[in-house]
């Protein structure tokens, strides 16, 4: 068998099973994940995942670590309240090694073990049905989360969605021009820096104490969502990586920016790009069927300014991206970084042109 450093990781859990194959599964930009293929009773099964940790991209593994445990142990016993039976199918379950650790380190990397959650499918393309079930799913997973203290969990990704960090980056882009690149984009950095202040509104709120920070996916896509391959119930929420205090409007606007857009996130022919009201109404209804019965009426009342937000955040980012000379984002063509910039500029301002209408559709839940 292939893969000395992955059984060495392996053995360092308690697995009591014979392995008999290691497969890389799943299509991660991130970690590397391995199916770990075991003898049972009924023969060569699939039953568990073995993760690298890509400890470059999260360096701080403890938190990581310590995170997805508090995270995963929350929602087990709130699945036990609810009487949920086969609350492995329900929930991610982690493995600590034999010593009671997190995570191993082999070879230099990072390693850590769950449970294959067998019977799964995933859905990439949004209908406004899957919208509404990926709004419940969401509303449920933050609904089981709203009781964790602040301060419990940790930054897995410091400033990950923090806007005036992200601008200042986009500042500090602009005054040391790397690549060369500012007077290119000067009227684009103008519109961005003009709408600074009202971008940074959830901080000042913060700050006042009329927000506060609650426990967030921060990668809210469709296939981040494990569905019954065969009735398409909803299992639960996957990818737990970046789970960490946050406003919920960035979670609400993430899903906003990925899939209310019907362009693409780099879309050249900006035509493509408008908002899909259906999508955005279905996954607001599924969440709010959740999620109305711990948030506060503001909350409820800026929801559809998180995708305004986080829509603006991506410009800030990708842009700053550009201008520093493509250090950041893996880039596949030609002033790729600057194409994504404009493409997530217009569907910021498909998005101003419809703020009446999204806040209008949040009048029922206030």
């Amino acid at each position: 068998m292939q893969y000395p450093t992955q059984l060495k990781a392996l053995a360092s859990f308690p697995i009591t099973e014979e392995v008999v194959n290691l497969k890389p599964i799943g299509n991660g930009h991130i970690n590397d994940t391995f199916g770990v293929v075991v003898k049972t009773p009924q023969g060569a099964q699939l039953k568990y995942v073995l993760q690298r940790v890509n400890d470059s991209i999260f360096q701080d593994v403890d938190t990581l670590q310590s995170n997805l445990f508090a995270v995963t142990d929350h929602i087990r016993h709130k699945l036990e309240q609810k009487g949920v039976s086969d609350i492995n199918r329900h929930a991610l379950t982690f493995f600590k090694t034999k010593e009671g650790q997190t995570y191993t380190r082999q070879d230099g990397a990072v390693w850590r073990l769950s449970l294959f959650i067998e019977g799964s499918k995933s859905y990439d393309a949004v209908t406004p049905k899957l919208a509404y079930e990926a709004g419940k799913a969401f509303g449920d997973f933050h609904t089981m989360l709203s009781d964790i203290p602040e301060g419990k969990l940790g930054e897995t990704i410091p400033n990950f969605h923090n806007m005036t960090f992200r601008l200042q980056q986009l500042r500090d882009a602009v005054a040391t021009d790397k690549a060369g690149r500012l007077s290119e984009v000067r009227e684009l950095v103008d519109q961005l820096l003009q709408r600074a202040e009202k971008m940074t509104i959830q901080d000042r709120l913060y700050a006042d104490g009329k927000l506060i920070k609650r426990t967030n996916h921060c990668d809210t896509k469709v296939n981040n969502i494990l569905f019954d391959e065969k009735t398409d119930e909803v299992l639960c929420v996957i990818d737990l990586d970046t789970v960490m205090p946050g406003f919920v409007l960035s979670d609400i606007g993430d899903f906003i920016r990925t899939a209310v857009n019907t362009g693409e996130e780099d879309d050249e022919n900006l035509d493509h790009i408008q908002v899909d009201m259906e999508i955005f109404k279905a996954y607001t209804r599924g969440y709010m069927e959740e999620a109305q019965k711990f948030l506060t009426p503001l909350e409820i009342s800026l929801l559809p300014y998180g995708g305004r937000l986080l829509t603006y955040m991506q410009t800030v980012r990708f842009l700053s991206d550009y201008l520093n000379g493509d250090t950041y984002y893996k880039t596949h063509k030609p002033k790729h970084n600057l194409i994504r910039s404009i493409a997530q500029f217009e569907f910021l301002r498909r998005l101003e042109d419809k703020q009446e209408e999204m806040d209008a559709f949040m009048q029922q839940w206030l």
